[in-house]
């Protein structure tokens, strides 16, 4: 986290926009980190299946191949895939986002292990949205503890975009 004048903390904000390839998900997603050092991920995606689609940070922002060259999900404790709530999962791992009828996710999420400044900063990386649910690393299957079986990959921000520090006073 950025230290402000006073020593007061940085509230750090980034955007990641989502597209694919082949098909039709689109969106945007606006990331806040607070002096709490709480993640707060806000914004929609369209042109998706109604129902449970994986959602995660993965630990590239190239998109060069599209959503495929992502790589993994970020993991920097190398830890097991799990849910957001779990205490060993993945850094990236941030469970399911709904879509209703419409085809339309609304994203609200909270996350202390997606921080946007730091040694761990997801600033230059991917979000990523999979065509399946994510089990959640319970499922049982051979790709639970690595990608929670969620499916392929169909829509990607290809990088975060930094756009805006502001500074809190610390006042005494």
């Amino acid at each position: 986290m950025e230290t402000g004048i006073g020593g007061g903390k940085a509230t750090v904000k980034a955007v990641a926009l989502i597209s694919s390839g082949d098909n039709n998900v689109r969106g945007s997603l606006h990331f806040l980190q607070g002096p709490n050092g709480i993640t707060h991920v806000k914004g929609s995606i369209s042109g998706l299946k109604p129902g449970l689609h994986g959602f995660h940070i993965h630990a590239l922002g190239d998109t060069t191949n599209g959503c495929i060259s992502t790589g993994p999900h970020f993991n920097p404790l190398k830890n097991n895939h799990g849910a957001p709530s779990d205490k060993e999962r993945h850094a990236g791992d941030l469970g399911n986002i709904i879509a209703g009828p419409d085809g339309v996710a609304v994203v609200s999420i909270s996350d202390r292990q997606i921080p946007l400044s730091g040694q761990h900063s997801i600033l230059g990386r991917a979000v990523v949205v999979h065509a399946d649910p994510d089990d959640l690393g319970k499922g049982g299957h051979e790709l639970s503890k690595t990608t929670g079986n969620a499916g392929g990959r169909i829509g990607c921000g290809n990088n975060f975009k930094h756009f805006h520090t502001s500074i809190l006073l610390a006042i005494h």
